[in-house]
């Protein structure tokens, strides 16, 4: 039993170094990618397929992903101009998941 707990205390510790690495090091990016990676894969879509199947502002989204929300709105307005995503109001249609992927991972 001692050896599950450390087992699952270790995986848990791991995890949250990737977290904080993942807010400290990456470029805003691969920040904001990785919240709307997060968001996804916690909430998941709606019956549609793409749109996220929760509602955030965009100072949440900022908290979320340790930047201002000045910057969160340029960097959704980016994804946006690549056609990766579609913002309507709190709505955040993903329509590229494999770049938004792939800019969590890389960038």
């Amino acid at each position: 039993m001692a050896w599950f707990f450390i087992h699952e205390l270790s995986r848990h510790l791991g995890g949250s170094d990737t977290k904080i690495v993942t807010l400290t090091q990456k470029h805003i990016r691969g920040r904001l990618a990785e919240a709307l990676m997060l968001m996804l894969d916690n909430y998941g879509y709606e019956a549609d397929g793409q749109t996220l199947n929760i509602f955030m502002a965009r100072e949440d989204l900022a908290n979320l992903s340790n930047m201002t929300t000045s910057n969160a709105i340029r960097t959704l307005s980016a994804f946006v101009q690549e056609k990766i995503i579609i913002v309507d109001g709190r709505r955040i249609k993903i329509v590229d998941e494999q770049a938004l992927r792939n800019i969590s991972k890389f960038g």
